[in-house]
């Protein structure tokens, strides 16, 4: 099971679903072939870091890394609300337009839309209080 948790200090939300996992956080590693523009706007997906990663920070368009700060603590991606949501809705088009090709099942498209209307809510949220989003996952 991989629990993939979305918080800033206007809330957050956590997904327990193995698909949200497998077809949005790696989209990238499906083997769709991706215009330039859309794999750039999956890389802070592909970016999530485990919680329990302690790997030297990386960065990219919008968004960074935090590694850990202390042993009570857990690598996260923080990012804005804007860039996350735009990567999410990216995804959401690109397994719409790809569903055969990347094998998810009608049923699994169906959950990770629910599952990406969900988030959105959090990015909502985050955006009117002026906050960064952070997100990671624990399998």
């Amino acid at each position: 099971m991989v629990h993939v948790s979305i918080a800033s200090p206007a809330g957050g939300y956590t997904v327990a679903n193995p698909a949200f996992f497998r077809y949005v956080l790696r989209l990238n590693e499906v083997g769709l072939p991706l215009k330039p523009a859309d794999a750039r706007a999956l890389d802070v997906l592909a970016a999530v870091p485990h919680a329990f990663d302690d790997d030297d920070s990386l960065s990219g368009d919008g968004w960074r890394v935090v590694p850990p700060a202390s042993l009570e603590d857990w690598a996260v991606l923080e990012t804005t609300p804007q860039r996350l949501r735009a990567a999410l809705q990216t995804a959401r088009r690109v397994l719409w337009q790809n569903a055969a090709p990347a094998g998810i099942s009608a049923g699994e498209v169906v959950d990770v839309d629910t599952e990406i209307d969900n988030v959105l809510g959090v990015l909502q949220r985050a955006e009117a209080a002026g906050c960064s989003v952070n997100i990671s996952y624990v399998s």
